[in-house]
């Protein structure tokens, strides 16, 4: 017997174990969430299967995402970001990952974590929604509009309210799986 699971990853292997293995789980690692911040800014006006397809070399390009070393980037690595085919070659979100991993070491001065600064959006537990269907799923909420708020007074760029929501998606602090979906019980 197959698995029901959200109808979103369609086909593609790489959707599917995405979906199956990460997608809407709770995620409380420091250098993950830096990740997710990251490639979720990048995938900006692009579809998330680009940057899925691309998230090795984005590892590899961003030093494993510690934000400790990607904050020390400066021009010269930028530069070479910039000749890197297997990443999104796009200068101010390249710029704006920097400037994040930036962002990052200061929340993590002030809050002790990156997750602690993220997770106190929704009290540090997931908020539950009941979807059918995930077309019902909102392109922002309350919520990502606070965190993009917050982001931006702490120098975090490419994250506006649409981008925070679909980070909080990713990262577990919303569950918008579909009720029906295998994944639903398992990411609460």
């Amino acid at each position: 017997m197959a698995l029901e699971r959200c109808a979103w990853p369609g086909q593609d292997p790489l959707y599917i174990v995405y979906h199956d293995e990460e997608w809407g789980f709770p995620l409380h690692d420091d250098n993950r969430l830096f990740e997710m911040l990251v490639l979720e800014s990048m995938q900006s006006g692009l579809s998330w299967i680009t940057i899925l397809r691309k998230r090795e070399a984005f590892r590899l390009a961003f030093r494993q995402f510690d934000p400790g070393k990607v904050a020390k980037f400066g021009p010269k690595e930028i530069e070479k970001l910039l000749a890197d085919s297997g990443i999104i070659r796009n200068r101010a979100k390249i710029e704006a990952a920097v400037a994040n991993a930036r962002a990052t070491l200061a929340v993590q001065e002030k809050y002790g974590s990156l997750d602690s600064f993220l997770w106190r959006i929704v009290d540090g537990k997931p908020l539950l929604h009941r979807w059918s269907d995930y077309h019902e799923a909102p392109a922002k909420s309350v919520e990502s509009e606070l965190l993009a708020k917050e982001c931006k007074q702490y120098g975090f760029r490419f994250i506006g309210p649409t981008v925070a929501y679909a980070f909080m998606q990713a990262v577990g602090m919303v569950n918008d799986h579909e009720v029906t979906c295998f994944r639903y019980k398992q990411c609460r």
